[in-house]
C-alpha cells in the first residue's frame, strides 16, 4: 500500500447542504471553458463552443460559464463547486464528443470527491452516544452461558434425524446386539 494518500486532503464523503432532502441543488456553481482560437489542439473545445454551448447554458440556468480565448495555449476546462472544490482538466486533442462527456460528467459531480481521503465510511451530523447496532444488542444476556443446543432456545429438535445419525444409531444398536448374542453362548 503506498503513502500517496497522505498527501490528499481528508474529509467525509456526504451529501453537500443535505441536498435532496428538502430540494435538489446543483453544485456546479461556475465553468470556464480556456481555449485558443488558432491552435490545432483546441478544435474539439472550439466545436464544442459553437455547436453546444448556447443549448448547455440555456439548459442549465444555474451554471456561470465563462469563455477565455489565450493564443497559443492548450485548451483547459475549470469547473467550480459550491463547496469550495475546483476541477481543472486539459483538453488538448479532444473531439466534441468527449469534451461533451467531461462536461457532463463535471455539470452532475458535486466537487473532486476522486481527491480526497476518506476518513470514513459513514458519516452522519448526529451520531449515537450508544454506539453502533449489532445483531447481539437486544438479545438476552442469558444466553451467553447456556449450554446449547437446548429446547428453551429454540433447539432443533423438531428437525428430522440425519442420514449420519441414522448409521450412528444402527452401529450402535449392532453393537448391543452382537455383545448380547455374546452373553447368551
Amino acid at each position: 500500500m503506498s503513502n500517496s494518500n497522505l498527501f490528499l486532503k481528508s474529509g467525509f464523503l456526504r451529501a453537500p447542504l443535505q441536498n435532496g432532502v428538502g430540494r435538489f441543488v446543483p453544485q456546479l456553481q461556475r465553468i470556464v471553458f480556456k481555449f485558443c482560437k488558432t491552435h490545432g489542439a483546441s478544435r474539439g473545445m472550439r466545436d464544442f463552443i459553437e455547436q453546444d454551448l448556447l443549448d448547455f447554458a440555456k439548459q442549465n440556468p444555474n451554471i456561470v460559464v465563462y469563455m477565455k480565448p489565450r493564443r497559443h495555449r492548450s485548451p483547459v476546462i475549470v469547473a467550480e463547486y459550491l463547496n469550495g472544490d475546483r476541477f481543472w482538466m486539459s483538453m488538448h486533442n479532444k473531439t466534441h464528443d468527449e469534451i461533451t462527456k467531461w462536461v457532463e460528467v463535471m455539470r452532475t459531480q458535486q466537487g473532486d470527491i476522486a481527491a480526497t481521503r476518506l476518513r470514513k465510511l459513514q458519516y452522519t451530523d448526529h451520531p449515537s452516544i450508544q454506539g453502533p447496532w449489532t445483531p447481539f444488542t437486544f438479545k438476552d444476556p442469558e444466553l451467553n452461558v447456556a449450554s446449547l443446543p437446548d429446547s428453551k432456545y429454540g433447539a432443533n429438535d423438531r428437525l428430522p434425524m440425519s442420514a449420519t445419525e441414522k448409521l450412528r444409531l444402527m452401529f450402535e444398536q449392532q453393537k448391543l446386539n452382537e455383545s448380547d448374542i455374546k452373553t447368551a453362548e
